[in-house]
């Protein structure tokens, strides 16, 4: 294929100062790699299969329509269109909101084949900046790549920010208990100034998925999880009640005595009792035999899927052979520092606000977990328990997935951050 002439930016000296090593991520890198050896073929081709954001009108941001901020070119007359890649976004704040686009939609949006199709600016600003001309035949070569690139899609990948990213300390660490969930998305792990897939994106998630719309929303939802109150205290009694029987005869603990001792405890607390409360001694009266029953069957069912799901998981390396997991904590503090993140991607709370959810969750990882496998099993089996289909399909087998990424890949954050 031939392509045609660089259009306005691709002529511009490269700095002598090579950046290429410290640039924000491999996408920054190659397109900086590209402009400086001059292969707009391999520029144009990176930037159609990454995701690109554009900054939204500030005025039309939460219109259900696309209004993107257009600049003014006071060389031309024209306009121009800024984007930006994942590793270039600036700290969200509230006056300036991104949304997610790829070259392909941009190439055939309303406003590029109308009578003033902007310009479009890439990395403004940056040593890799180029500005695609908006009319053939210099928009030629990067509309067809973006055509042939389509929409990119997220796939399952460990993906980090090696400049302006989160590597070491409570913060990553924080971070890194996110991190099953960043990989299986294909998303930056240790971003701390987050954006996700944009503005609009992650109010739709936060709405959809957790039934956030609002800051109090945001700041409840970010509390319980913190404070582990989304997973079931009924998982945890389970759990707590198999690690004391280990913890005090030792070696496994079986199935079925493992259900008697939860009939007995749940026959006893059952029983008439005095407790002491802020208004003196009280009488706790018996509870009917006919509920007692039902509770004990639903433990008993919920014991026998426990020891499914972690069978199945010590086949597929999750658990090792004769560990358990001792809590399902994680499942809530794997979820917090990503609450945190989408939350300020949302522009329903503050960085500030969002590094003290990561460093609380770092900090309540450590008193519940010994390791990163530990957490990650406990994390795992809380998803299952709370899905709890036991078809063990593609939600699990994406688990899985990002589990093994995370505890093999030599620059994965559970290989070079200690959990302890």
């Amino acid at each position: 294929m031939t392509f045609g002439p660089p259009p306005a930016g691709f002529g511009d000296p490269v700095p002598a100062q090579d950046p290429a090593r410290t640039a924000p991520s491999p996408t920054e890198r190659a397109l900086y790699e590209a402009k400086a050896r001059g292969d707009w073929a391999a520029y144009y081709e990176t930037l159609a299969a990454v995701e690109l954001y554009v900054e939204l009108r500030p005025d039309k941001a939460d219109d259900e329509a696309f209004y993107p901020l257009f600049h003014h070119d006071p060389r031309t007359g024209g306009r121009w269109l800024h984007l930006y890649t994942t590793g270039m976004l600036p700290v969200p704040d509230p006056h300036h909101r991104f949304e997610w686009a790829s070259l392909h939609w941009l190439a055939t949006a309303p406003w590029a084949t109308g009578p003033n199709p902007p310009a479009l600016v890439v990395g403004p600003g940056t040593p890799y900046e180029a500005v695609l001309a908006p009319r053939p035949p210099h928009s030629t070569a990067w509309t067809q790549a973006a055509a042939r690139a389509g929409t990119p899609r997220y796939t399952m990948c460990l993906r980090a920010l090696h400049v302006g990213g989160a590597l070491h300390g409570p913060v990553a660490h924080g971070l890194a208990l996110g991190a099953l969930l960043s990989v299986t998305n294909g998303e930056f792990w240790n971003t701390m100034a987050h954006h996700g897939e944009g503005y609009r994106t992650e109010r739709e998630r936060l709405r959809d998925w957790w039934g956030v719309t609002s800051r109090p929303d945001w700041l409840s939802m970010l509390h319980q999880l913190l404070a582990v109150e989304q997973r079931s205290d009924v998982w945890e009694f389970a759990l707590d009640l198999r690690h004391s029987i280990a913890r005090d005869f030792g070696g496994q603990v079986d199935t079925a005595y493992w259900k008697q001792a939860a009939a007995k405890v749940l026959r006893a607390r059952a029983e008439p009792r005095t407790v002491l409360t802020e208004d003196g001694v009280t009488t706790v009266e018996p509870r009917p035999a006919g509920e007692v029953a039902a509770e004990i069957e639903g433990v008993h069912r919920l014991i026998g899927r426990i020891a499914r799901y972690e069978a199945r998981m010590r086949a597929d390396g999750l658990l090792a052979e004769g560990r358990y997991v001792t809590s399902v904590d994680a499942w809530d503090l794997g979820r917090a520092p990503n609450m945190a993140r989408w939350g300020l991607a949302a522009r329903f709370g503050t960085l500030e606000e969002a590094e003290s959810a990561v460093r609380a969750a770092s900090a309540a990882a450590t008193r519940s977990y010994r390791s990163w496998q530990d957490f990650s099993a406990g994390y795992a089996l809380g998803r299952r328990l709370h899905f709890d289909d036991e078809e063990f399909g593609t939600w699990y087998e994406q688990m899985v997935s990002a589990h093994h990424i995370l505890m093999a890949d030599p620059g994965s954050p559970w290989r070079n951050i200690p959990f302890k």
